[in-house]
């Protein structure tokens, strides 16, 4: 009977000290991030639909919020509706939350069962629809916490209080200037407001801010060790059942000849590895690795026997040594993963498993963007989120303004050409190790957005450049006036270790000739594009989140458009300030809210903007642009 191979002892080893180096890494980066005072719940609930008129909101905290938190209430139209907030009686919480702080280097969890509410009263209820509660206020250890919840309002619709008027207030300058100098660790909500998502960013896994205990069910991670463990032990019963079914000799004739075997190893006892002197889990697996081997109980091989590694794996001196150390290690993951698996399971990710991979500062993965850290928002579900750029001091700073970030540069093979000539606009995006970069991930349709804007705000194009296969990128560009612009790559590059890296990177390109700048016209909340008018409403509102609308109707019958996707969806919103040309590209909601196009338009600062709106009908691609002024 033909004997089944055998497995070296040298590779079993190797791949179990594997299984254990991933232990060890999973349990040295799974560190949770301290979250103070995040929201815990709301009345009424996150994505809940009222059928009774309401006159308030009520949003609990596990501390009380900042005297001089912000509050919006934005009603379907995108009109504001709030009307005040003041401090509420503390209640029990439906579900206790789970918080860290960072006492002595260690990270040790607080529970809180109290929630303290702010009350932001609401004047009236104008439509049914879907209504936003944004907030912004701040820890008592300074952090921003921020965030917004969405409820469907079916009720009877209520007139406004006399003399009442929408509010258009922004938040207290020194509230902003304290999110701002710590808006690196922003916290977020503890509470699911719609579907969860779908697509999270890698670079947002390290900001989980809270943990519910409602006892679900392990969180992520927990289920990550859980898959270690089964692959570890399931290694030590294999090599385990080979060993013991394996003959321990070799049956007559089928003894290998000394010339098939003079070029091996020699033999004779092993040493054990040496252990480096470098400090880490690599040091301390290799030792381990070390302490194995002299657990050896092989005697001294025979120097006239033969070294066939398959041969001498099927000793019982082998069996016992291969086995227990595969059940050694074995047993040594799944004691440190099953340990950190219960202390995981203890505080459960439920609902904030959406918060748990956001970028700090950012809302609920299943809720809107509030954060223009780097100038691209938009949604993967029925949520927007945002992702981390080139914006390393501040969670409401625009991007695009500087060509490099991250480790990438924008790398412009022109730099100026003349006014009305078609001409070929080449670029590179250069990595650290000064090679072009040619691994970009597929977002919204396109591996990478380029978008050109005048200096003076007018000349706006959204183009898609193809890609050579050395990394340079072209595309053909008209542009008509003389003058400056500003090309902004927007762009995710999947990095060496599989993980993307979104960013938006700007450069300036020159036409040649006399210039004389645009006058931006007034803000106002129309705009023609093509046979189309299109309607604007919304409160923009510095570093909070704002919902922005957007309603196409035919000009001439005022029927609604009928509107396709366009780059996945109905939607796009790239957003330019006036001055430094801070560039903030927002998606919509995947699908229309109200008959509408819905946005999360956070603001990074007071000031002048020019928005581009881009929608498809008919299959083809219309811009409808505004003056927006943001006190």
């Amino acid at each position: 009977m033909r004997r089944h191979p055998q497995i070296p002892g040298r590779v079993v080893a190797g791949l179990l000290a594997i299984l254990l180096a991933s232990a060890v890494a999973l349990l040295a980066s799974a560190q949770p991030a301290a979250a103070h005072g995040t929201l815990a719940m709301s009345t009424p609930a996150g994505g809940a639909t009222v059928r009774e008129a309401l006159t308030s909101v009520q949003l609990f905290f596990t501390e009380k919020a900042a005297a001089n938190a912000f509050f919006t209430v934005t009603a379907p139209g995108g009109i504001r509706v709030d009307n005040g907030w003041s401090y509420g009686e503390p209640k029990p919480l439906d579900q206790p939350v789970r918080e860290y702080f960072l006492v002595n280097g260690q990270f040790e969890p607080r529970e809180y069962t109290t929630g303290f509410p702010a009350t932001v009263a609401v004047a009236h209820l104008p439509a049914k629809g879907e209504y936003s509660v944004s907030y912004l206020s701040v820890a008592s250890d300074g952090d921003p916490v921020r965030g917004t919840v969405t409820f469907r309002y079916a009720g009877p619709v209520t007139a406004a209080p006399k003399g009442w008027s929408p509010p258009t207030t922004q938040p207290d300058p020194a509230l902003l200037a304290t999110a701002e100098q710590h808006g690196s660790s922003g916290q977020v909500s503890a509470v699911p407001t719609v579907a969860a998502e779908t697509a999270i960013p890698p670079s947002a896994a390290a900001a989980a801010p809270t943990e519910s205990t409602d006892g679900n069910g392990p969180g992520a991670v927990a289920w990550v060790g859980l898959a270690v463990v089964a692959v570890a032990v399931a290694a030590a019963g294999f090599v385990a059942w080979r060993r013991r079914t394996a003959p321990t000799s070799r049956p007559a004739g089928r003894g290998r000849t000394a010339p098939a075997t003079s070029g091996r190893r020699g033999a004779g006892t092993r040493p054990g590895p040496r252990t480096p002197g470098t400090k880490g889990a690599g040091s301390r697996i290799a030792a381990a690795k070390g302490a194995l081997a002299t657990t050896d109980s092989r005697p001294p091989a025979d120097p006239g026997a033969s070294p066939d590694p398959d041969l001498a794996s099927a000793t019982p001196g082998s069996r016992l040594s291969n086995t227990g150390l595969a059940l050694f290690v074995g047993a040594l993951v799944l004691a440190l993963l099953g340990g950190f698996g219960l202390a995981r399971i203890s505080g459960n990710e439920g609902p904030a498993a959406n918060t748990a991979r956001q970028p700090a500062g950012g809302p609920p993965a299943s809720g809107p963007a509030v954060s223009a850290t780097d100038g691209h928002q938009h949604p993967a579900g029925t949520g927007p989120h945002t992702h981390r750029g080139d914006s390393g001091t501040g969670e409401t700073l625009a991007t695009g303004t500087t060509v490099s970030a991250a480790g990438f540069t924008l790398q412009p093979l022109e730099r100026t050409q003349p006014a009305g000539v078609r001409a070929d606009y080449r670029f590179r995006i250069v990595g650290t190790d000064r090679q072009p970069a040619t691994r970009f991930a597929v977002v919204h349709d396109k591996p990478l957005h380029l978008i050109v804007v005048g200096r003076d705000l007018s000349g706006y194009q959204h183009l898609h450049p193809t890609m050579a296969p050395d990394g340079t990128w072209s595309v053909p560009l008209t542009l008509a006036r003389p003058g400056g612009y500003r090309v902004y790559a927007d762009f995710s590059v999947t990095t060496a270790n599989g993980s993307q890296q979104p960013l938006v990177l700007g450069v300036d390109h020159t036409v040649p000739g006399a210039h004389t700048p645009a006058v931006l016209p007034p803000a106002q909340a129309q705009a023609a594009a093509g046979p189309y008018a299109v309607s604007m409403t919304g409160t923009p509102t510095v570093g909070v989140t704002a919902p922005i609308h957007f309603q196409i109707n035919r000009a001439d019958t005022a029927a609604p458009a009928q509107l396709e996707r366009y780059l996945g969806a109905y939607g796009h919103l790239v957003v330019v300030r006036e001055g430094d040309l801070g560039y903030v590209h927002v998606h919509p909601e995947q699908e229309l809210v109200d008959g509408t196009v819905k946005f999360w338009l956070t603001t990074p600062s007071s000031g002048r903007y020019r928005a581009f709106f881009d929608f498809q009908v008919d299959g083809k691609v219309h811009t409808a642009e505004y003056t927006i002024d943001v006190p």
